[in-house]
């Protein structure tokens, strides 16, 4: 009964740990966006500063697994963490667009490692009967805290080194939070590598499909709030514009899930895309 406690308590620090990070993200992710339109880098370096969290954000899933392997869970997250935070607090520092570049890949690629860790942990630590209600609680966890994150957008004065050191403040509260648990990590194990070819000839719906999703939703994302200033929208309503689109995401989850589950996975995907086709199709109308 004290080590199931003991356990429930780890995974509750982590769900909540990781909610402040996405809490952070989710802020960060507007806040650049609209920072960048400021800064006036160019559309092409604004883009290529936008994108190279994403850059960052897919080397870590690539690389990050053997930086878990070796040196364990609780110091991978505090690793991934510290990165974050450093390469936060050095953009308030210096503003440039080469700089501002590598410092987003480096907040990306921290990120990614963050919740490689996470989701791991929660995976080796949570009891099979358990896991989906530990991980429903998990996204849902983080899908309110990227919503959040968008409110605070409406409040933070933009042109400062403020919503930096927040941001900082975020992940390093995360940080303690894991790094003093008392709870034992999972062992690191060698795991088997998957080849792309092999997982693209297995499933090459999923894959083309998740390249098309990342494409879509990390071009909104970066995207999108700048734009919208650049119009003359008023900063309330970019973060009440966000905070709809993610908060639409949640909603998505249960009915998308339950449909997968009953209907032809393909077609479900195409179903999605077309609506979400025409959607943007009529949104381009107004």
């Amino acid at each position: 009964m004290r080590s199931s406690g003991r356990m429930r308590a780890q995974i509750t620090t982590l769900i909540i740990a990781t909610s402040l990070v996405q809490l952070a993200n989710g802020f960060f992710g507007t806040f650049i966006s609209l920072r960048v339109a400021i800064e006036d880098f160019g559309s092409t370096m604004a883009g290529l500063v936008l994108s190279s969290y994403f850059a960052g954000f897919t080397l870590a899933a690539l690389r990050c697994g053997r930086i878990i392997e070796r040196i364990g869970h609780i110091r991978s997250y505090a690793a991934f963490a510290g990165l974050v935070a450093a390469a936060t607090a050095a953009m308030a520092l210096m503003a440039g667009p080469l700089v501002w570049l590598v410092l987003r890949a480096i907040v990306g690629f921290g990120c990614s490692g963050l919740f490689i860790t996470t989701e791991s942990w929660l995976n080796a630590k949570a009891p099979p009967a358990e896991r989906g209600r530990i991980f429903s609680i998990y996204m849902v966890g983080t899908f309110l805290a990227l919503a959040v994150g968008q409110l605070l957008i409406g409040r933070a004065k933009i042109e400062t080194t403020g919503p930096f050191s927040a941001i900082v403040a975020l992940f390093a509260v995360a940080l303690v939070m894991v790094s003093t648990t008392r709870a034992e990590p999972p062992r690191a194990t060698a795991a088997e590598t998957l080849a792309y070819g092999q997982l693209a000839r297995a499933a090459p719906v999923a894959v083309v499909g998740c390249a098309l999703s990342g494409l879509i939703t990390g071009a909104f994302y970066a995207l999108v709030p700048a734009w919208m200033q650049d119009a003359g929208t008023a900063r309330t309503t970019i973060a009440l514009f966000m905070l709809v689109a993610v908060l639409g995401g949640l909603a998505f989850q249960v009915p998308v899930g339950w449909l997968s589950d009953r209907f032809d996975r393909r077609l479900v995907l195409a179903a999605l895309g077309l609506g979400f086709a025409g959607l943007a199709r009529t949104l381009t109308r107004f």
